[in-house]
């Protein structure tokens, strides 16, 4: 994959991409009012954070292409924090926990997402999915005295009707023309349908009314003490460790989607810097979302062009559209999000768990279920445990030795593998010192040393070989093992 040039950056197909970024944008706002809900806080911190986020990340970060905005990972973090403490301390929040992304990017630690396996990916991609469907669910209920109850009727006929016009929309005009994005034709096509017929079916401004000014400078009003910081700091760790595991994540997939490279670490600090405004200027903390950047990949959107429009879009729709906007169907952004969510969904990979090793399937599986059941980090945390240990595990049975006898009582190991902690046990079992010859040679051409377990099952085999009255000694180990063992401490004899 090539990196893009600055021209490629901005320049390329421009109406195309000021298209997708407005139909971004209007995928945008219905996600992070709920996710503002969610948090429990105004709708309008979350339009907030939507606009700065996604503007600053679309023109200063390293994935032209990726939306970033108010992300509902991060507001299930802060709900206790602000029922707790407040809006206020929320805010602090949002901004330490943009430090801690900063530093994270200046730390040039973003070449970690590589440690993510490919199981671990699949398996992502494949729960956000089916968190993205089934958080369309909601929609389908209505508030009543006796609490939410699910549509019925001619309501619910109403309602999934139009969602299936909005996807029969998405699926067939790219066949026809694909001079504008799908998504924003089913939006604006059964908006204007819907004002047209009076239909009676729920629309934006049944959310929240998203009227509002411009986002003013408003520093947290907290006590700047260490009462404060022991308060906040837990919850901005977690919200930068969810905030840049999801924006990784999704920049990988968005390289693999474009074909193209970006930079993480450069990432990792717009997304800081932006969390760091979005706290100072009243708004929500805020990520990478898939759905959303899979809708402006898939309506044209490659440049930066496309992310600065759907954030600009978004203050827009606060300072002056907000009348127009409301009367948008939910419908409509229901539709757009269900197929979102079946694009997103890794199919492929239902056809290969029978085909891949039995436990890179589990990890998928695992990921999937953990991500949908919990939250990302825990989901990839555990994914990558489990295939850390099926790696070490197999390594660890690798590790043997070919036995050549010689005259004069002599025999020599030639050691094959990795030496670490998991393949020491494995590595003691192919010596027997007790009935062993008299010299023994143990040639480590073939091996890797790997760690302080190694350095002490070497250790251990002198000393077996001593006890039982016989001659050990090593030859050909590597310049690098040699300096491992030197630095331990440890002298081989025959070394």
């Amino acid at each position: 994959m090539k990196s893009p040039t600055l021209r490629d950056q901005w320049f390329p197909n421009l109406p195309g991409n000021v298209l997708a970024g407005l139909t971004t944008a209007f995928a945008l706002v219905p996600e992070c009012i709920a996710f503002a809900l969610v948090a429990q806080v105004n709708p309008l911190m979350g339009l907030y954070g939507a606009f700065i986020i996604c503007a600053l990340t679309a023109i200063f970060g390293g994935r032209p292409g990726m939306i970033s905005g108010a992300a509902g990972s991060m507001a299930v973090v802060i709900v206790a924090l602000v029922v707790e403490h407040g809006v206020q301390y929320l805010l602090a929040t949002v901004v330490l926990s943009g430090l801690l992304m900063m530093g994270f990017g200046m730390l040039r630690l973003g070449k970690l997402i590589r440690m993510v396996p490919h199981p671990v990916m699949i398996g992502f991609v494949n729960g956000l999915a089916i968190i993205i469907a089934m958080a369309q669910l909601e929609h389908f209920r209505q508030a009543t005295p006796q609490g939410d109850v699910w549509l019925h009727g001619t309501p619910l006929a109403i309602m999934c009707a139009l969602v299936a016009v909005t996807m029969l929309i998405v699926y067939v005009l790219p066949r026809v023309t694909r001079a504008v994005p799908p998504a924003l034709v089913a939006i604006v096509g059964v908006g204007v349908v819907s004002q047209l017929l009076h239909l009676p079916t729920r629309t934006l401004g049944d959310m929240a009314h998203i009227a509002g000014g411009f986002p003013t400078l408003h520093l947290p009003q907290v006590p700047m003490n260490l009462d404060t910081l022991r308060v906040v700091f837990p919850y901005a760790l977690l919200m930068a460790i969810v905030g840049l595991l999801e924006t990784l994540l999704t920049f990988n997939l968005t390289d693999e989607i474009t074909q193209t490279r970006g930079r993480p670490n450069r990432e990792c600090l717009a997304l800081g810097v932006s969390n760091v405004v979005s706290g100072m200027f009243g708004g929500m903390g805020g990520c990478a979302m898939i759905g959303q950047t899979m809708i402006n990949l898939s309506s044209g959107g490659r440049t930066r062009v496309s992310g600065a429009t759907a954030g600009i879009m978004i203050l827009l729709f606060v300072l002056f559209l907000s009348p127009l906007i409301e009367r948008i169907p939910l419908a409509a952004l229901v539709g757009v999000m269900f197929v979102v969510a079946q694009q997103t969904f890794a199919w492929g990979s239902l056809r290969v768990l029978g085909k891949v090793p039995r436990n890179d399937a589990i990890v998928i599986v695992a990921v999937t279920i953990i991500t949908v059941f919990t939250d990302l980090a825990v989901a990839v945390l555990c994914g990558i445990v489990i295939a850390a240990l099926n790696f070490a595990w197999q390594h660890a049975r690798e590790i043997r030795a070919d036995i050549e006898d010689n005259a004069h009582d002599a025999r020599t190991y030639v050691l094959h593998g990795t030496l670490f902690f998991a393949s020491t046990a494995n590595f003691q079992e192919l010596f027997a010192p007790l009935t062993d010859l008299h010299d023994v040679t143990v040639d480590c051409r073939h091996l890797h040393v790997a760690d302080h377990s190694a350095i002490v099952a070497f250790e251990t085999l002198v000393e077996r070989y001593r006890k039982a009255g016989r001659h050990l000694r090593f030859v050909h180990l590597s310049s690098r093992n040699q300096r491992l063992l030197e630095r331990a401490g440890v002298r081989l004899a025959g070394v």
